[in-house]
């Protein structure tokens, strides 16, 4: 086969992957997201709108990759602008005084506050305030959560015991962690009973104020911490980050073209986070009904479903991206390793788990934002919480959304590949098998986004 016609070979086999899985589809209903039943709504997303939304994605992967190929364009991509930061002190201190402020509402809202879900302050801040709004906030405008994060501010004023961290754990307590709190969220009623909600987050501030106080909280928060690092990693798909103090602009997304990946721990961990996107969504549509009750039936226990499910889902999504970077060293005849491909490509998957975000929980904190506002101007009081409607085309932004996320993620990969190699073809040909993995992500992504949104059996 000659190269010419390789990299339509594969376009080919992936956009017949993608035509496939939109054809599993039927008339999508796209689901405005939500964790415990809240502002739930459908909202009416055309097949051939999934269809073309798939062939669009294959269509821009493969044109990113064969003909953007001039050096000065794909340099220009990741050029950055350095402006001063005033007053950052003060911004510091007003950030810490509100992350404290929101941490004491929430405990004290959640706690002795209304026990409606839709009026309690600490559903709604943690729920549609922190994990929808502001980590939105943290890819779209940059991570301020290290300033914000009241567990962190807290922790500097302990003693600092000092113990050495094993760093041959790596990232891999943060890969535990990260799923851990997944499964927590998806199977107990952390969306619906406040006083549950107020325990959690008590308990994870317990665990993170002793670690921080035996491993110091540079190590702590940089290493181990889960939260702490989705949020670095959300940081780097934005077009605003911070860098001694000033402020560096840049496209969207071209902060992931940079080695900030250090071994396979943390590519384990970038998976992660893209997979418990998924696995949030997934586990809220039929299919998942279906099966889960088919699994079940046979006799597995239903308490070991979700762990299981989360943990096979997960080495699933590892595998995919191993295997494209074991192929992407072979189609691209190169002395680096698999496991250093694999290392410096994996950041361009934020992009797609970013886009899947905006798409899950937009409407999501759209809908709830009146009732997020009543309950934080009355967090003690009884109030008949208010929802926003969203009209029914809103499911083409979720779409759009996932879309955006792939792009960006196929130029970041570009422009590593080019980074990397220094010949045009080899650059091109190192990106085919993860742009494959990549449509494989997206259109995951789009089929779970597109889906109706029932209650997870079991729960």
């Amino acid at each position: 086969m000659t190269s010419r016609r390789r990299p339509l070979v594969v376009a080919g086999r992936a956009l017949a992957v993608a035509v496939g899985l939109a054809a599993l589809v039927g008339p999508a209903l796209g689901h405005g997201g939500s964790l415990g039943g809240a502002a739930r709504r459908s909202l009416t997303v055309p097949t051939w709108l999934l269809v073309g939304t798939g062939g669009a994605a294959v269509g821009a992967s493969f044109l990113l990759a064969s003909f953007a190929t001039d050096r000065a364009l794909v340099d220009s991509l990741r050029r950055s602008r350095t402006r001063s930061l005033p007053g950052e002190r003060a911004l510091v201190r007003v950030g810490q005084a509100v992350g404290l402020l929101a941490l004491v509402g929430i405990v004290v809202g959640g706690w002795l506050g209304p026990q409606d879900p839709l009026s309690n302050v600490a559903i709604l801040v943690v729920w549609a305030g922190w994990w929808a709004g502001f980590a939105m906030s943290t890819y779209l405008l940059g991570n301020a959560w290290p300033v914000v994060n009241p567990f962190r501010t807290v922790a500097a004023a302990l003693p600092d015991i000092g113990r050495d961290y094993e760093w041959r754990w790596g990232a891999w307590p943060s890969v535990a962690g990260l799923l851990a709190l997944v499964w927590v969220e998806v199977v107990s009623p952390l969306a619906d009973r406040p006083r549950v909600l107020v325990a959690t987050v008590v308990a994870y501030g317990v665990v993170t104020l002793a670690g921080a106080v035996v491993y110091g909280v540079g190590t702590w928060f940089g290493e181990v911490d889960p939260v702490s690092r989705v949020f670095r990693y959300y940081g780097a798909v934005a077009p605003v980050g911070v860098e001694g103090g000033s402020l560096s602009l840049r496209l969207p997304g071209a902060g992931l073209s940079a080695d900030i990946v250090d071994g396979f721990d943390e590519v384990a961990f970038v998976v992660a986070l893209l997979w418990v996107t998924t696995f949030d969504g997934l586990v809220a549509t039929p299919a998942w009904e279906t099966v889960a009750r088919a699994v079940v039936g046979l006799g597995v226990p239903p308490a070991l479903l979700y762990p299981a499910a989360l943990v096979a889902g997960f080495a699933f999504f590892l595998a995919v991206y191993r295997a494209a970077a074991r192929r992407a060293r072979r189609s691209a005849d190169t002395y680096l390793s698999a496991a250093t491909l694999a290392r410096r490509f994996a950041p361009s998957l934020l992009a797609i788990a970013a886009g899947y975000h905006v798409a899950h929980f937009l409407g999501y904190f759209l809908s709830l934002t009146p009732a997020l506002v009543q309950a934080v101007v009355n967090p003690l009081g009884v109030v008949n919480p208010q929802l926003l409607v969203l009209p029914d085309w809103f499911g083409i932004v979720g779409i759009a959304g996932v879309l955006l996320g792939h792009v960006l993620a196929i130029v970041a990969a570009h422009a590593t590949a080019f980074d990397l190699f220094p010949g045009r073809l080899q650059a091109i040909r190192s990106q085919y098998p993860f742009i494959a993995a990549m449509v494989f992500y997206t259109m995951v992504s789009l089929w779970v986004v597109t889906r109706p949104e029932v209650t997870p059996p079991f729960l």
